[in-house]
């Protein structure tokens, strides 16, 4: 199967919906200009507000048990999916492919881009993630225990170095310790995970020919604990991104949700 497209089917049924919308747009352009208030802008919004009914019944379906006896869930995220990005064409048919310049409805526009949007870069999130944890780390932890393990190192690594040399003890406060207070997010585990832990173990190599046999031992101990507070890292790092697109696309999605609310009452009694 597809590592980006779980069904191909389900792809080309909304390529060929999106295109019929597209030539429908096109032929009615031809008939008369397209704006929110005209005959085929109308129908445009009520199509856009159908849509979006549909893919309210993925979060229907993972709040209510009655739903979760109608059909599997992959189905109704794959009718979230591609429901929402029809939503989005049709919103833009509904305005005639034009900034809307009312307060109101230039938000309700704008947040239904940022709501699509934030889904699909969800969608790659999803995707993308589990498969860069899976094949540069050697640990898997869970996210709430982090601090817990990061704390278990530091006593580790602080009950090897407490009878090493003082260089080694140096080494140790000047370039380890900072590093086990907590956890450590950085930007370059999202595009190299090997690389970016093996630039942060080098310090190791440039000290070990200073050190005893026994301080070699010692240091080899404390590079393998700290090799696995990096990789804790980068799991909180990626895990993190995981768990925050969610900030981006719900609360904003309940927002345009009432937003549209007002905006279909508005047209109906106004």
């Amino acid at each position: 199967m597809n590592k980006w497209v779980q069904s191909p089917p389900w792809l080309l049924g909304f390529l060929v919906l999106c295109a019929l919308a597209v030539a429908a747009f096109i032929v009615n352009m031809t008939m008369e200009p397209i704006h929110p208030g005209s005959t085929w802008g109308i129908a445009y919004g009520i199509g856009a507000l159908a849509a979006f009914g549909v893919v309210l019944l993925h979060s229907l379906r993972r709040r209510t048990l009655r739903f979760q006896k109608l059909g599997r869930s992959w189905m109704y995220l794959q009718i979230h999916v591609y429901g929402g990005a029809l939503f989005l064409l049709l919103v833009f048919m509904h305005s005639g492919f034009s900034v809307p310049t009312g307060v109101h409805t230039w938000w309700l526009w704008f947040l239904s881009i940022w709501v699509v949007g934030s889904g699909l870069l969800g969608i790659v999130i999803q995707k993308w993630i589990p498969t860069v944890l899976t094949s540069g780390l050697r640990v898997e932890i869970h996210y709430d225990r982090a601090g817990e393990l990061i704390k278990a190192i530091r006593q580790r690594c602080e009950k090897l170095i407490a009878k090493s040399d003082p260089r080694l003890k140096g080494f140790y406060t000047d370039h380890v310790a900072p590093s086990l207070g907590g956890t450590n997010p950085r930007l370059t585990y999202f595009f190299d995970i090997t690389g970016g832990i093996h630039t942060r173990i080098k310090p190791f190599g440039h000290v070990r020919p200073h050190l005893s046999g026994a301080d070699k031992t010692t240091l080899d101990a404390v590079q393998e604990l700290f090799t696995s507070k990096l990789e804790i890292d980068a799991h909180c790092t990626l895990q993190r991104a995981l768990r925050g697109w969610l900030v981006l696309h719900i609360p904003v999605s309940i927002v345009m949700t009432a937003l549209l609310g007002v905006h279909l009452f508005s047209v109906m009694y106004y």
